[in-house]
């Protein structure tokens, strides 16, 4: 039913405007623009997941060119069962987790920073988001020939010395050089999301006598925690996919220390030329990657209705 509306006393009453519904033709309209986008999305993306798909069926290696054979899911039983495979699968995983929560928990402790007032705030911020922005291939040589090369590197000229950083602690050397470009992003984030916080509820905080401790982990930590899942979400679908930091600083090595997914399907395209096994376990991690996507597009949905409220 149609809700009426008084202008005031004596007036007549005035009927709620209601948007009037679009036609088909007036939807296409203002789609239409949006369509060489699409089109374009398609195919660069989609178009080359169905042909790695029809990829995965097949026995196809490129030493035996003239040999194809369909195969089915015995690719994808092969990704599963191969032990270097499980053993990418397994220090991905742990190259990931261990990347995401050193550099949101470091992102946490410089946002916090950065949220007070201080001489040269800004020069200070444009200085710590500056790793973000240098290449990951760039940042990678950076850490291998400038800080852990064994002859000059800068850790052996502080602490004295001829470690072998790399060949020693290898996945210690990969995480320390994610989380030195990813801290940054996760900074951004988590700093945005602490300058846009109620100064009132914290100031009843304190009125009510809570410290700053106290204020800390019942008030901001409980606010942020959307921030921090998008942070570690994000970080996350970035992470999985990472390849130049291991092939430029370990090459996988020593032996599979550092192997993750993305560098073994290089490995099985380019060194064992198994295009099928390696187009199934680019599916594998495509999968992952939607998986991990989803959650995050949960969190930034959450996010915008929590702005949406204020």
């Amino acid at each position: 039913m149609t809700q009426t509306v008084t202008a005031g006393a004596g007036a007549p009453p005035r009927r709620a405007v209601r948007p009037v519904p679009l036609g088909a033709r007036q939807r296409w309209t203002r789609r239409a623009p949006l369509l060489p986008a699409l089109l374009f999305a398609i195919v660069v993306t989609q178009i080359p997941f169905l042909v790695t798909l029809y990829l995965s069926t097949l026995d196809w290696n490129a030493l035996r060119p003239g040999r194809r054979a369909f195969v089915g899911l015995a690719n994808y039983g092969e990704v599963l069962t191969d032990a270097r495979l499980r053993a990418a699968l397994l220090n991905t995983v742990l190259l990931t987790a261990a990347s995401v929560v050193a550099s949101v928990l470091l992102g946490l402790g410089l946002a916090i920073l950065l949220d007070r007032r201080f001489p040269g705030r800004g020069v200070v911020r444009t200085l710590l988001i500056t790793p973000f922005l240098v290449m990951p291939m760039a940042a990678a040589l950076l850490w291998k020939h400038a800080i852990y090369n064994p002859s000059y590197g800068l850790i052996n000229g502080i602490v004295g010395g001829s470690t072998d950083w790399v060949s020693q602690y290898p996945m210690i050397s990969v995480v320390t050089t994610l989380v030195w470009q990813w801290t940054p992003f996760m900074m951004l984030i988590i700093l945005a999301g602490l300058q846009g916080q109620s100064l009132e509820t914290l100031e009843a905080a304190r009125v009510d006598g809570a410290g700053p401790w106290q204020a800390f982990t019942r008030v901001t930590l409980p606010y942020l925690r959307p921030y921090l899942e998008l942070g570690a979400l994000l970080g996350s679908i970035y992470l999985v996919q990472t390849f130049d930091a291991v092939f430029t600083i370990t090459q996988g090595g020593p032996g599979t220390a550092t192997t993750n997914l993305p560098y073994e399907i290089y490995l099985t395209t380019f060194r064992k030329f198994e295009y099928g096994e390696a187009a199934a376990a680019g599916v594998v991690v495509v999968i992952g990657t939607i998986v991990v996507a989803t959650f995050a597009l949960r969190v930034i949905s959450s996010l915008f209705r929590m702005e949406a409220t204020r």
